[in-house]
């Protein structure tokens, strides 16, 4: 009985042991779930006992998803700037291999134009048809008795131009147009420069190579005429300027560069007069100088159409001789004169290829098909000017502001 009473005794208290653990454990399960519910921002933020906190919480929480955000960002904008420098790298691999692919077009395009000149210039059109021998002496007899008939004054110059031997471009210096020349009738190595078509300064350099080093006209020899020029056809012969001045009617200028004082000048004896050339407006009269003296090539209303010749006389400026030619004003740009022959040079209003195109010979040696269809190298746009030295048989271009020798290849008028 005792020990039924002992195993009664202990069964109870196992119970209540039992049932006091069981307590416990709901307790820190309690516990800890309040705990985490009190860690959970949503669940803070109902209480106001805990919204300070909260609101740490969250403000944390942002920073964090911020930096998470911004440290990807910096990553993904480096992978692109990577990418785009590579592209950039290769873009300009390109862009120099297609200037060097440029490059060697320019070259092989002037290579082909000069080829194409040459041709030009040398093989000239075959005759269709067979001509007949009478014929051809007729002709020849014709031309002999033309030759004993040329102009009493004339010298004994018998050359033409052949071919263009080369070009050198040598400066750019004022505006675009103007007119640079030397003295065409002494081995003076003294090159004059007058800049514009509106001037009355004249820029002397001691030579050329002096004009080439220099930094511009601002170095130059300065020389002031008394009167304006107008247009661009001016000369330097036998150290005297010959220069146009235009008021209300045309003059011809001479002025003596040694003392510094206008020697003579005349009225020119024509009235109505045009622009002598039609891609040229503002060149009213052009003088040139070949191995006969002073020209003048000039238009007029009456003869509106084409340009005339006239030869002149260096020392008073008289007028010797005149004569109509067969050359049109239309798309000329410039003219020049050599051994009495005037050679017109023609352009389009679109700048393109200068072109020799019609010649007009005082003698009656050259007509247009005896002459070669010349073409000028294309450069910049249109010659203002074009100044024949007979010492050095080159012409001084002024294209566009630069400053271009042309080598002529001259031979016989008349080579039969």
């Amino acid at each position: 009985m005792r020990g039924l009473v002992v195993l009664v005794t202990l069964a109870c208290f196992a119970n209540a042991q039992h049932q006091a653990l069981i307590d416990y454990l709901e307790r820190r399960l309690l516990a800890i779930e309040v705990r985490r519910k009190q860690c959970d921002p949503l669940s803070m933020c109902r209480h106001s006992a805990t919204a300070h906190l909260c609101h740490l919480l969250l403000k944390q929480d942002r920073i964090s998803l911020w930096h998470e955000q911004t440290t990807r960002y910096a990553s993904e904008l480096r992978e692109l700037k990577q990418q785009m420098v590579s592209q950039l790298e290769n873009l300009d691999k390109e862009k120099e291999a297609l200037r060097m692919n440029l490059d060697g077009m320019g070259t092989r395009v002037d290579r082909v134009e000069r080829e194409l000149d040459y041709l030009e210039t040398q093989n000239g059109a075959q005759p269709c048809v067979d001509v007949d021998d009478k014929l051809i002496e007729q002709q020849v007899t014709l031309v002999k008795e033309k030759q004993k008939a040329k102009y009493s004054k004339l010298s004994d110059c018998s050359y033409m131009i052949s071919s263009i031997k080369a070009m050198k471009i040598l400066k750019r210096v004022g505006g675009p147009k103007g007119t640079w020349t030397k003295d065409t009738s002494r081995a003076s190595g003294k090159v004059y420069i007058f800049n514009g078509t509106d001037e009355d300064t004249i820029h002397e350099f001691a030579t050329i190579q002096d004009f080439t080093r220099s930094l511009g006209l601002s170095v130059s020899k300065k020389l002031n005429l008394p009167s304006s020029w107008a247009g661009t056809g001016h000369v330097v012969y036998n150290n005297h300027a010959y220069y146009i001045s235009q008021g209300e009617e045309i003059m011809v200028v001479k002025y003596d560069m040694r003392n510094g004082s206008v020697t003579d000048s005349a009225v020119f004896p024509v009235q109505d007069h045009v622009p002598v050339y039609g891609l040229t407006p503002e060149t009213v009269m052009d003088l040139a100088v070949d191995e006969e003296g002073l020209w003048a090539i000039y238009a007029t209303r009456q003869n509106e159409r084409h340009i005339s010749l006239a030869k002149m006389d260096a020392s008073s400026v008289d007028i010797e001789q005149m004569w109509d030619t067969n050359c049109p004003r239309e798309n000329a740009e410039a003219a020049f004169v050599i051994c009495g022959t005037l050679y017109v040079v023609y352009n389009t209003k679109q700048p393109g290829r200068s072109r020799i195109q019609c010649v007009f010979d005082v003698n009656d040696m050259v007509t247009n098909e005896d002459a070669p269809l010349i073409y000028f190298p294309k450069r910049y746009g249109a010659h203002s000017s074009l100044k024949y030295n007979p010492q050095e048989q080159l012409l001084y271009a002024w294209d566009d502001g630069y400053q271009i020798l042309y080598k002529l290849i001259m031979k016989k008028k008349l080579e039969i």
